[in-house]
């Protein structure tokens, strides 16, 4: 609870507002914060898009890039962060989605996440794949805090890439 309590005076003091847009977490990253008192003051919304068609409504991901990719990519995980910074009053997106069951296309545990951030009307996104051990429900709670405690580092990294490309 403190990291996270350390994370939302982080981004109080930077003055952002977090959305997640979570698929395999289904939520948990938003619970984690509503958990935290003081989160009002940072904390825009919780988007669960856990199937395509929501993907594709609610967060803007393209139909080509699921099919190219796969719902549970990194690809994927891109433009949902993106497409959640267009509704609120978010700078600073989250998103994860990925596999917490063995799959066809995915090893059980992969989780790919997606990082965004809008400064003067310019967008930046960056993003990983990772893979963590355990059952269904030990894999979507260490990629929940995962994409928390992550945030402090990717914001600092989104900052840097655009004042790199003049911003």
């Amino acid at each position: 609870m403190k990291a996270l309590a350390e994370l939302i005076e982080f981004l109080a003091r930077h003055e952002q507002r977090l959305a997640t847009a979570e698929s395999c977490t289904c939520g948990l990253m938003a619970s984690l914060l509503a958990d935290v008192p003081g989160c009002g003051k940072v904390f825009d919304s919780g988007l669960v898009t856990y199937s395509e068609q929501a993907k594709r409504q609610l967060l803007g991901v393209r139909q080509q890039t699921i099919e190219r990719f796969g719902l549970t990519s990194e690809e994927v995980a891109r433009e949902m962060a993106l497409g959640a910074l267009n509704g609120g009053t978010a700078t600073l997106v989250v998103a994860n989605t990925g596999v917490a069951d063995d799959s066809a296309e995915d090893p059980q545990g992969t989780q790919c996440f997606a990082y965004a951030l809008v400064r003067d009307g310019r967008r930046a996104v960056l993003s990983e794949t990772l893979r963590f051990a355990g059952d269904r429900v030990a894999i979507r709670e260490q990629a929940a805090r995962h994409g928390l405690l992550s945030l402090r580092q990717r914001y600092g990294e989104l900052i840097e890439r655009l004042d790199a490309s003049g911003g």
